[in-house]
């Protein structure tokens, strides 16, 4: 799961939206709301079109789903589930692009909350970074919660990966190993030369990168993990300019 930026949605698509949420709201207050109905009903218009296609933007060249960063984003997922949460179906901030897999068949309705009934499911939009919670086995290809010192996993981080099947996902798990070998020999090489060209390694390293492990990379725990920690420790100020690079992945 890699960091997303949200783009503002166009004005005349974001004024349509709140307008709707108005409607349901009122809807629901009446009792008469159908949310599988009023979001087909909406679905079929311009405004939710438009925040497809400006969910595809933000997903990036390859349209990958917001949530496993594998599968191609097919349609709109709402982090919140419309239902029962139909106060936030049509909230620009709830909406994300997700794949058939992640948004139906492994997450559905699923949402779990903490004490303080707030989602322990990580929004890859908000200001949680993903790898602070999760990690990543490049041996399996799957990804893991993050664990502490006392080897307590990252609540959020467990939470995702059980609600998304993040652990068990063979469909996948290859992509991610062939990534991450491409990932590491490029580090590797980089560390090894007498002064690396930082640019050219970051620009590699971006082509290299197609899930979004250089987040794991170099804010994550793969910090510590060679070719990584090799490089931040032969050349600091290029081991710098990467974590600047990478920042949002």
């Amino acid at each position: 799961m890699r960091r997303i930026r949200r783009k503002p949605l166009p004005q005349p698509a974001a004024r349509k939206l709140r307008a709707e949420q108005t409607n349901a709201n009122t809807k629901h207050a009446a009792k008469t709301l159908d949310v599988e109905k009023e979001w087909k009903r909406a679905r079929r218009n311009q405004p939710l079109n438009t925040a497809l296609e400006t969910l595809l933007k933000m997903a990036g060249d390859r349209e990958r789903c917001m949530y496993c960063g594998d599968s191609q984003g097919t349609d709109i997922e709402h982090f919140w589930p419309k239902s029962p949460y139909s106060k936030k179906m049509f909230r620009w901030s709830n909406l994300l692009l997700g794949c058939t897999a992640c948004g139906r068949d492994y997450k559905g309705s699923k949402f779990p909350l903490d004490a303080a009934k707030k989602p322990l499911l990580l929004d890859p939009t908000s200001a949680d970074d993903p790898w602070l919670h999760l990690d990543f086995d490049p041996q399996t290809g799957n990804f893991a919660p993050r664990y502490d010192a006392h080897k307590i996993p990252a609540p959020k981080g467990k939470a995702t990966v059980d609600t998304l099947h993040l652990d068990k996902r063979e469909s996948f798990a290859s992509g991610h190993q062939k990534a991450y070998k491409r990932i590491s020999d490029r580090i590797m090489d980089a560390a090894n030369l007498p002064a690396p060209d930082a640019a050219a390694l970051i620009s590699g390293l971006k082509t290299d990168d197609e899930y979004g492990l250089l987040g794991w990379c170099f804010r994550g725990a793969g910090i510590n993990e060679p070719p990584m920690s090799d490089l931040r420790q032969a050349h600091p100020a290029v081991w710098a300019d990467c974590v600047t690079a990478f920042k949002n992945y």
